[in-house]
């Protein structure tokens, strides 16, 4: 091919391209630009986007002409409220109808933190007064981002209208309730209290939470935007106010135990006390008291001491008043009478590695001597004639170990340990009280074995209408038995003169033992006395604790037998039950005998 052909071609190609440039030809056109995805993938986006708007005509159509409760909810909860409506707390009562626990009406003091904060300064100043708190805390409150703040809680009707009559804009109240606890401190740890809800956070207020409550009620309003009613549209449900709550307490005697509690506590400058009266007949808890206590009325100060119901969550070693039991069992499988003897002579005795002793020799002693001078030797010698698990069922049967369900909050279970790990010192130990923990409510209600013909019954802190079936555990012939032994026990041959009742014959068991601290015995002491009266047919039974006394001794009968005597005494008065015993004058010897620890 010649130059001039070659030329000629390529000034045509020129010419070609300008011209289909002149021509206007489409800038896609260019091989650069050309769109290489297949058509499809567009034509299905714009179908989403189709499908996507149609949906949501849809929705809309839905919304504003068929279904139109959700944007008419939406746009009420911008203006509409329900308020809650409380019920009134149900009443506790004693069994004589006297109020423990009533219901008060209230005020809740709240704010809208904009409005009270433009008042004039001397009305912020009269409100902090009435509030009982410094202006400066009640600014801080009121500085605040919320619409809505509590200033306080639980504001008796006068305080509350004189705030009212201030006229400060933004300031409301709220209907509510607070308890009153008319016995105070000498009811507090039965009762318990109720927190600034109104809810139970102890006692029976705690237990019968569900039936004191009642259920609350509500009703619909209409508010502005700053939280202020402006119209009410009506009560939506109406409230049902708690049950009334009537205890098995005697308020008497409650007070009357909690009087000599606390004067023994006092006296014998002791750490702790308890106390608790049970009916014989019915299992019903007449009084239960402890020291410390406080004032569930004004609980700004308190302390875990003042708070603890000692009676039902503390466990200590009972002693002496265990021996009952270890007699008891061996009265009723026959392997001793009441006068079988047993030489307790030099008043120490060996078993392995370990020694006991009595607080001093007695020489021979019988079987009911052994429960009138609480001799340990005694005991010993009669437990380690039985099998470790007769023992150890005759301490769970009565309740030792076991989760109480007394349907009261708190109430522990004690300890005792299986039967297979006793060695022979253990065992012996065990029967006087050392090496197992009660609480003093458990050892309070074990006696009724001995108090009734021999059965266990359950206990109530609410008023019974019918007595209870018993449990059987011991012949009615050997609770006899041991009946007529504890009565020895305050003669005054016996380690508790000191609670004997002019006019009654009475019966029980003293019972001092150490302290165990950080799992060794210590120089402290709990004394205790359990009993019953009348011995000719028992209707109470009064169960004493006093923790670590420190003055006018620490032995069983002299420190916690005089509150035993003088509860029962004025108990069996207050229950009209007739004296069955001619004796009026109370015989205490000059040196009463002790018991063994």
């Amino acid at each position: 091919m010649s130059r001039h052909t070659q030329n000629g071609r390529a000034s045509g190609s020129g010419r070609s391209g300008r011209t289909a440039a002149g021509k206007g030809a489409p800038f896609s056109a260019s091989p650069v630009l050309a769109v290489k995805l297949p058509v499809w993938r567009s034509r299905l986006v714009l179908f989403a986007l189709f499908v996507a708007f149609a949906a949501l005509a849809g929705r809309a159509i839905w919304l504003q002409h068929i279904s139109t409760d959700f944007l008419q909810k939406q746009g009420e909860s911008r203006y509409a409220r329900t308020l809650e409506l409380p019920a009134t707390r149900g009443k506790i009562t004693d069994r004589n109808g006297e109020v423990l626990a009533s219901s008060v009406p209230v005020k809740a003091i709240w704010a809208i933190p904009d409005d009270v904060l433009a008042a004039p300064a001397d009305k912020l100043r009269q409100l902090a007064k009435l509030l009982e708190m410094p202006e400066r805390d009640l600014r801080k409150k009121l500085d605040s981002d919320r619409n809505f703040v509590y200033l306080k809680r639980q504001v008796e009707q006068p305080v509350a209208e004189k705030i009212v009559a201030l006229g400060i804009a933004g300031i409301e109240t709220r209907k509510e309730y607070k308890r009153f606890y008319p016995e105070s401190e000498a009811m507090a740890h039965v009762v318990g209290f109720t927190n600034v809800e109104d809810a139970g956070q102890d006692g029976m207020e705690l237990s019968s939470q569900k039936m004191l409550a009642g259920v609350t009620g509500s009703r619909r309003v209409i508010k502005d935007r700053l939280g202020r009613i402006v119209e009410d549209i009506g009560a939506v449900r109406e409230p049902h106010d708690g049950t009334d709550l009537t205890l098995s307490i005697d308020s008497k005697i409650q007070y009357i135990a909690f009087s000599q509690l606390k004067a023994a506590v006092d006296s014998s400058k002791a750490k702790a006390g308890g106390i608790v009266v049970l009916d014989v007949k019915t299992g019903e808890v007449l009084a239960l008291a402890n020291l410390p206590t406080y004032n569930p009325n004004n609980r700004q100060i308190l302390t875990g001491a003042q708070l603890r119901n000692r009676v039902m969550t503390d466990t200590f070693e009972p002693g002496s008043t265990l021996k009952p039991f270890t007699i008891a069992l061996a009265l009723d499988t026959k392997r001793v009478t009441p006068n079988t003897v047993f030489q307790t002579s030099p008043g120490k005795m060996t078993i392995g590695t370990a020694t006991i002793g009595d607080s001093h020799a007695h020489g021979p002693l019988t079987v009911s001597q052994i429960i009138q001078k609480s001799s340990n030797i005694g005991t010993a010698k009669i437990a380690l004639q039985m099998p470790a698990q007769e023992m150890w069922e005759m301490f769970t049967t009565v309740g030792f170990g076991q989760q109480p369900k007394f349907g009261f909050p708190g109430a522990v279970a004690g300890r005792v340990r299986p039967y297979k790990s006793w060695r022979p010192i253990e065992q012996a130990t065990m029967s006087y009280g050392h090496g197992i923990s009660v609480s003093l409510i458990q050892l309070a209600r074990s006696y009724t074995i001995f108090a009734r013909d021999g059965d266990l019954i359950p206990l109530s802190f609410v008023k019974v209408a019918e007595p209870p079936h018993g449990q059987h555990v011991i012949s009615a012939q050997t609770a006899a038995a041991v009946r007529a032994m504890l009565e020895t026990v305050v003669s005054p041959e016996g380690t508790a003169p000191k609670a004997q009742v002019p006019g009654y014959r009475v019966g029980g068991k003293t019972g001092t033992a150490y302290k165990v601290v950080g799992g060794r015995y210590v120089n402290k002491y709990v004394a205790s006395f359990v009993g019953f009266a009348p011995a000719s047919n028992p209707r109470i039974i009064v169960a004493v604790m006093l923790d670590e006394p420190t003055a006018g001794g620490h032995f069983g009968g002299d420190i916690a037998g005089p509150v035993f005597s003088a509860v029962t005494a004025n108990a069996l008065r207050s229950m009209n039950v007739a004296p069955d015993s001619s004796i009026t004058n109370i015989i205490i010897p000059a040196d009463a005998e002790q018991e063994s620890l």
